[in-house]
């Protein structure tokens, strides 16, 4: 087979963790196949990948409506086997047969504004949907939403679960985290969130349920101290997070990093005491897995996808409750033995996902449809 995958958006978060593992374990575990990575300029092939796999630049970005035209004549050059866009954003006259992979609905369900950009995203997720040969989803909570929301037939549908980044997985150098949090200048414990910073993300009631457990801790001898750090980006587009901070008046307990590389995060990921995750709305939660990877106790929501990518390894709360959020932190605060036995749950259940199985998984649908 020659199969064409569009890899422009290696280097976005999340996305690019899914695009970026999958292509190094189709490359360890596939060596008869030929690909074609499609690049943006200046991009190169990931290290790792072998002699079948090879590169071709395009520079146009699929935000602009001339993409629906020139990325499909860019693409027929190649006269594929198939091609595999690895996230929702399918030109309009993509050649056949293609593979999307769709990893959550929160465009759809969770617009930033309602207008006629809105409408055409809409019609443009649908239609990718709709016309493509299979589409991969990360779990079977998203499998529902793609069913009931796109109405794409059940049995073009494929649920393939992702896995935490192995770059996680790297033993702790004890010496070097001390240096990063040095830097940024912490010396006591916290509780973690990391991840975008969208309104489904819950961060509002978060800071909300923290200022509740910073004033029951306050005399407290471990934890009189806590803090609550958060990595991500967009802040400044997300006013809420702000003003629930000053209205709670814990301002100098609550502290925004932005966004910081993977070899940074996983130190604060070690480091943390627990790491929230409160979210209304997920298509998978890699954040969880990755907090479980490096041994951190996880408080998460109790929606549908969280449920399923966490299992009985976290400590489940009302996204929906500031006061459910503040107990289950709480709760996993008070108990250090019940800390120790979600940091060893979660490091065992988060090691049964794995980027070969997926990537096995993921070159099934291929032969799957090359063979129909």
């Amino acid at each position: 087979m020659h199969i064409v995958i569009d890899t422009r958006h290696i280097g976005d978060f999340g996305i690019g963790t899914y695009i970026r593992n999958l292509i190094l374990a189709l490359a360890r575990i596939d060596h008869d196949n030929r690909y074609t990575l499609i690049v943006r300029p200046g991009d190169s092939l990931p290290e790792g990948t072998g002699a079948n796999f090879s590169a071709a630049v395009y520079g146009m970005s699929d935000r602009k409506l001339l993409h629906n035209l020139s990325f499909p004549r860019f693409l027929k050059q190649f006269d594929a086997t198939l091609y595999h866009i690895p996230l929702n954003s399918v030109a309009w006259w993509m050649p056949h047969p293609y593979v999307v992979t769709i990893h959550d609905m929160s465009s759809l369900l969770f617009p930033a504004v309602q207008d006629f950009r809105h409408t055409w995203q809409e019609e443009r997720y649908r239609r990718g949907a709709l016309r493509a040969t299979r589409v991969i989803t990360v779990s079977h909570s998203t499998r529902r939403d793609i069913e009931q929301v796109l109405h794409v037939p059940a049995d073009r549908i494929r649920t393939i679960y992702n896995a935490p980044d192995p770059a996680f997985a790297c033993p702790a150098d004890p010496a070097h985290d001390r240096q990063v949090l040095d830097r940024y200048s912490i010396h006591y414990p916290f509780i973690l969130y990391a991840g975008t910073i969208r309104p489904r993300k819950n961060i509002p009631r978060l800071v909300e349920a923290f200022a509740v457990l910073r004033a029951e801790l306050e005399n407290h001898p471990e934890f009189g101290n806590l803090h609550l750090i958060i990595i991500g980006d967009e802040i400044a587009r997300n006013a809420a997070v702000r003003r629930a901070v000053v209205h709670s008046r814990i301002e100098s307990a609550v502290r925004f990093l932005g966004f910081v590389p993977t070899e940074t995060l996983r130190v604060f990921y070690r480091a943390a005491t627990i790491f929230a995750f409160p979210s209304l709305y997920e298509g998978f939660g890699l954040a969880p897995l990755e907090a479980m990877t490096c041994g951190t106790p996880v408080v998460a929501s109790d929606i549908p996808a969280l449920v399923e990518s966490v299992g009985n390894a976290a400590a489940l709360v009302s996204p929906d409750n500031v006061f459910d959020i503040a107990r289950g932190l709480r709760e996993v605060l008070a108990d250090g033995e019940r800390r120790r036995e979600l940091a060893a749950a979660g490091r065992l259940h988060a090691g049964r996902f794995q980027w070969e199985q997926t990537a096995r998984e993921v070159l099934d649908i291929y032969h799957e449809i090359t063979c129909n």
